[in-house]
């Protein structure tokens, strides 16, 4: 049996080893403090500024780069391939360290990701990978969710939850139908449907609210029949539930990511789950893991964030009030 005073003076000796480290580690951090602020990582989003979803996002990158004492240049995508490649292509002419982009088109930005590594320039995706993940294009690791997966676990929970069977039509609205996350998404969530011999529609909306309301309920005013609704990206999913009401419907919802009108919706019970992919991680450990590779050589991991996991009436609680901030 170890004695107290054996077990108080290895608790000790353990105490001070971890401080020891965490010292050196500090005074690592001091010593290149000048060093690693000059470091030039872009941060691109590849939608318009002042898109909900990325607000989480934002703030993980932004958390990090201050943890991490380096600096990001936040860059907006505008939805738009060419645009995108053009911010891309300015910051391989600055002479940028590294670059943390979003690849949500399989063929749009593989030329100018390709360069950049050419160049010696870390190249890591959020958020949004290419379906053929490291070996479609030229980026070192991706740090967000299996769209497949989650839009397979969501379908599986409406037609459990809610009866759906063979010739049932679901309504699948999404903001950008050709962009990769959409096409994934749907297919997770066709699955589910292809099993029970039910079929799927997707329809754009785009990121505005109000536009995608009125696309929504025109489309629902026009096959009455639908069964249920599984928006496939915020805009739709935080539409949804107004848009079946103003279309004289009774039938479920369902759908991904957070914000505060999706949890509302939730705990009122007109929205049955959705999907949690937890934007704030993926900007967070992206900044995090380009950081340590810049700094100290760390190759960088492939993150997975939110798992399968789906935010219904049960686990609202720390959602409700982080949503549209961590969440």
């Amino acid at each position: 049996m170890i004695s107290i005073n054996k077990f108080i003076t290895s608790t000790l000796i353990s105490g001070a080893l971890a401080l020891s480290f965490a010292s050196a580690s500090v005074a690592a951090d001091a010593d290149h403090k000048e060093k690693w602020a000059k470091f030039k990582i872009q941060f691109l989003i590849w939608t318009a500024e002042g898109v909900p979803f990325f607000a989480p996002a934002l703030e993980g990158a932004k958390d990090a780069a201050a943890q991490q004492g380096v600096n990001i240049d936040i860059q907006y995508g505008g939805s738009n391939v060419a645009n995108q490649n053009t911010i891309h292509e300015t910051a391989i002419a600055s002479g940028v360290n590294g670059i943390l982009t979003t690849i949500w088109d399989d063929e749009g930005f593989d030329g100018v990701l390709c360069k950049a590594k050419e160049k010696g320039i870390a190249v890591m995706a959020y958020n949004i990978d290419d379906s053929k993940g490291a070996p479609g294009t030229c980026r070192m690791a991706f740090m967000g969710q299996n769209f497949v997966d989650t839009g397979y676990a969501l379908g599986q929970r409406m037609i459990k939850d809610h009866g759906l069977k063979k010739g049932d039509l679901i309504f699948t609205p999404v903001e950008f139908p050709n962009a990769v996350y959409a096409q994934l998404r749907h297919a997770g969530v066709k699955k589910a449907m292809d099993e029970i011999g039910a079929t799927t529609e997707i329809l754009g909306t785009d990121t505005d609210s109000a536009n995608a309301l009125n696309l929504m309920t025109q489309y629902l005013v026009g096959h009455p029949k639908t069964k249920a609704v599984i928006g496939l990206g915020l805009t739709p999913t935080s539409q949804a539930v107004r848009a079946i009401k103003d279309a004289g419907l009774s039938i479920p919802a369902g759908g991904y990511d957070v914000s505060p009108e999706v949890i509302a919706d939730i705990k009122s019970g007109a929205l049955t789950a959705t999907v949690d992919q937890q934007p704030y991680s993926q900007g967070f450990y992206a900044v995090t893991q380009m950081a340590l590779y810049l700094k100290y050589g760390l190759y960088p991991s492939e993150m997975a964030t939110g798992g399968l996991g789906l935010i219904d009436k049960t686990n609202t609680d720390k959602a409700e009030v982080w949503a549209g901030k961590t969440r």
